[in-house]
């Protein structure tokens, strides 16, 4: 296998155009950058030099074929019209990948059931034995990718994600991933610093990972050094011999690079516990004697001393509060960085990794570059800067408390009209309906995007994330007046109103904790008493919108045994254990929430005998569950890749099988109520055909929640009479 075969290189979307570079620099050719990753031809020793030194990708795929794949028989063709015995043993054990769906292949398990056949019915064919499958260890991993009506087949040359280095031994609360790091030195130029003899500080290092991978490039160490097992060992056109002599030389690459004069590198973090889980990790890459961190808060970072550094890099990925603090309560930490950035290390270049473009201008400072890219599914900016007094932003002068309506601007005087007027209908509704918690404001005026609900006394204002074509400047002082607005209109103290910014969420990013106060609220809806949290997630632990299907399960629960799945803090399972269930079950993979959920059944006096709290992923619970449900809610999330399931959930995707699942354990005259809130789902046209099946999303939406009429979709699902 000398002649140039076909491969593609994924990686995270902003960083095509480097790895394309990365990649022709290893000795790829024909490179061509797509979304997520890149198209090259190469030999098996490029390859195996990518494999071992890409600092930037996720999978290294040998291409195998692309077909028209128009449905299953089509898939089994071409998965079987590939030379499986040039790559693998028929005694090798497989997994299969599979990427994609369409109108004929509607399930990623069952295009994987489709490859494997096809793989297997090769082997037989030709009288060979058979591959088994083993989805822990395989030898081959297959990625079958289903894209416009064509499957892409590959072998994983890598055997799994190349992202990781090996090192990680311990992370914090939010791990950068080690290649996204890279991706941020490389933008920030820190190699070519490197070389010209400048430092690198993280004032805020978490588990190390940044300075880790700065390490590695300045001492040429190959990322994948560690590795020890390989996709590649295991095909038949490894070349044992040839991938010998490269790892030897990359070993000898690494011992002259550690032996040599290395730049300073430091971290700092104001946590000791998060600094010894730096520690641990910089031990395990063997970068010890290079990269050195200590426990010091932002405010007392200062320039080292100890030896002249005329230059250098001060690089950080800080809280943004997605996952590690709300955005109102880190503008003071982002202002103190900007202040020690430009006061201590005026000369230097700085980086900055975040999420939101407010909590960067909330430094001072103006960046010279932004670069777009994605940690996981979410999109963050890298801000380089100059640190030089003429990068310094413009003081803006405080606002003052205002507690005369006259004294707002015009705009703001509608806003605090359309408050007090919305106060009042709602309130009156609330208290005729019985509700302490519901939605009083939902960005009824375009250019106040907010949402805002009461719960009892407390406001929980959420700031929807400004269009890209709305200026950052402008959205701050539509921000500032709505911190003076709400509590002169709502006559409440600056204390009782929580403020977060929402943006679009994929998955459970949206129950990731932002601050760690922990102070809980008790509030009633209907005979329930619950508890929810303003500030510490980016969600309270309520879902207001869905506070009349809770109600209808409250009604309809006596005597019936209940089932809740993807159940996050338990709210429907309280109110059908309080409307006379016999028992209820509570699934979901998070202790965080199931906790919670604890604490709303002890909050309403209800014992754990009868109302049992499962920690599992659904999918796989459902599938060994035995036992038959009366009622059953199925309120899924729209999307996760959590580490503790298996593959991922895609709720438009996955619908079909999580229904057939659920339904399964429906007892024959069972109700299921089947819910999300992904703005285009569609129903597969199937489940009308299997079951009994009533829209019932207009019922569920109470008035509060009418001007916004698409924030969920439910359905009644029950079996067809026989």
């Amino acid at each position: 296998m000398s002649s140039n075969e076909s491969w593609f290189a994924t990686c995270p979307k902003g960083m095509e155009g480097l790895l394309c570079d990365e990649l022709s620099s290893l000795g790829a050719e024909d490179t061509r950058e797509t979304v997520g990753g890149c198209h090259f031809t190469g030999t098996i020793a490029v390859a195996y030099r990518i494999a071992l030194w890409s600092r930037l990708i996720n999978r290294l795929l040998l291409v195998l074929g692309r077909s028209p794949c128009p449905d299953g028989d089509a898939l089994l063709a071409a998965v079987g019209a590939v030379d499986w015995a040039r790559y693998m043993q028929p005694e090798n054990s497989l997994v299969i990948d599979f990427i994609g769906t369409h109108g004929a292949i509607r399930n990623t398990r069952y295009g994987a059931q489709l490859g494997k056949d096809a793989i297997v019915d090769y082997f037989s064919a030709r009288g060979a034995g058979r591959p088994s499958v083993d989805t822990k260890h395989p030898d081959v991993r297959v990625n079958l990718r289903l894209r416009k009506g064509e499957v892409t087949v590959a072998i994983d040359f890598g055997g799994g994600s190349l992202h990781q280095r090996g090192y990680r031994t311990a992370q914090g609360a939010a791990p950068l991933k080690e290649n996204l790091a890279a991706a941020c030195l490389m933008r920030a130029d820190w190699p070519g610093m490197a070389a010209r003899g400048g430092a690198l500080i993280d004032p805020m290092c978490g588990s190390g990972t940044l300075l880790i991978e700065a390490a590695a490039m300045a001492a040429d160490l190959a990322p994948r050094l560690n590795r020890r097992n390989w996709g590649f060992q295991h095909l038949r056109v490894h070349n044992a011999a040839q991938w010998g002599a490269l790892f030897k030389d990359a070993q000898g690459r690494a011992e002259r690079g550690l032996a040599a004069q290395l730049p300073e590198i430091r971290g700092y973090d104001d946590s000791a516990r998060v600094i010894d889980k730096a520690r641990e990790n910089i031990e395990s890459a063997g970068l010890e004697k290079v990269v050195r961190v200590s426990r010091k808060p932002v405010g007392e970072l200062v320039k080292p001393t100890h030896k002249p550094i005329p230059t250098g890099l001060l690089i950080s990925n800080p809280p943004y509060g997605e996952r590690l603090g709300s955005v109102d309560s880190l503008r003071h930490l982002y202002r103190k960085l900007g202040d020690v950035m430009l006061t201590e290390f005026t000369g230097w270049q700085a980086a900055l990794l975040t999420g939101d473009k407010e909590l960067g201008l909330a430094t001072g400072l103006r960046s010279h570059r932004r670069y777009a890219l994605y940690n996981g599914s979410l999109p963050v900016s890298l801000l380089l800067f100059e640190l030089e007094q003429s990068s310094k932003l413009p003081e803006k002068p405080e606002p003052k408390p205002v507690d005369d309506p006259q004294q707002l601007s015009e705009a703001a005087q509608m806003l605090y009209n359309r408050l007090r007027k919305n106060r009042s209908k709602w309130d009156k509704w609330a208290r005729k309906q019985g509700h302490e918690c519901y939605r009083v404001y939902d960005a009824d005026l375009p250019e106040y995007a907010v949402a805002i609900d009461r719960y009892g006394t407390h406001l929980h204002v959420a700031e929807y994330q400004a269009p890209a074509s709305v200026a950052e400047e402008r959205a701050a002082a539509r921000m500032e007046d709505i911190r003076q607005v709400v509590p002169l209109a709502f006559e409440c103290a600056g204390e009782q109103v929580h403020y977060k910014q929402r943006r679009r969420q994929r998955g459970r990013d949206q129950y990731k904790r932002q601050e760690a106060r922990g102070e809980l609220l008790n509030v009633r809806e209907g005979r329930a008493e619950l508890l929810v949290n303003l500030n510490d997630y980016l969600d309270t632990g309520l879902f207001l919108d869905h506070r009349p299907l809770r109600l209808k399960i409250a009604a309809e629960a006596g005597g019936t045994h209940f089932l809740n799945l993807f159940c996050y803090t338990a709210t429907a399972s309280v109110h059908a254990a309080l409307g006379g269930a016999r028992s209820t079950t509570s699934v979901d993979l998070s202790n965080t929430y199931l906790d919670w959920a604890r604490s709303n059944f002890e909050a309403n006096g209800l014992g754990a005998s009868r109302h049992r709290l499962e920690r599992s992923d659904v999918r796989s619970w459902l599938v060994e569950c035995e036992r038959e449900y009366d009622l059953i809610l199925l309120d899924p999330p729209s999307f996760s890749n959590s580490k503790r399931m298996e593959g991922s959930l895609d709720i438009q995707r996955d619908h079909l099988e999580l229904l057939e699942l659920a339904m399964a354990r429906l007892a024959p005259e069972g109700t299921l109520y089947f819910s999300n809130n992904l703005r285009s789902f569609k129903l597969d046209a199937a489940a009308g055909e299997r079951w009994q099946l009533l829209d019932i999303s207009r019922s569920t939406i109470d008035a509060d929640f009418q001007r916004r009429p698409n924030i969920h979709r439910c359905w009644q699902l029950q079996h067809l009479k026989k």
